[in-house]
């Protein structure tokens, strides 16, 4: 299938889905990779754990149309 997304595109379409999962603006892009159903985009965002500030990595696979079709979290 062509790619129908640009890596930008689908950056940004990352972001504001975890900025309003997450409640913050402070996402950081750490890596975008390309997989044969769409783009992988990776980073940090923090968090907020019982009023200790912590850093999350995430994982967010947007699809060719554009489309959020998997997310992960963890610890860092």
């Amino acid at each position: 299938m062509p790619n129908q997304l640009s890596k930008e595109a689908a950056s940004q379409i990352a972001v504001e889905f975890l900025k309003q999962q997450k409640n913050t603006d402070k996402i950081e892009i750490a890596m975008i990779e390309e997989h044969t159903d769409g783009w992988m985009v990776r980073g940090t965002c923090p968090i907020d754990m019982e009023g200790h500030p912590w850093a999350e990595k995430f994982a967010v696979v947007v699809d060719w149309k554009g489309k959020i079709k998997d997310t992960n979290y963890a610890l860092l």
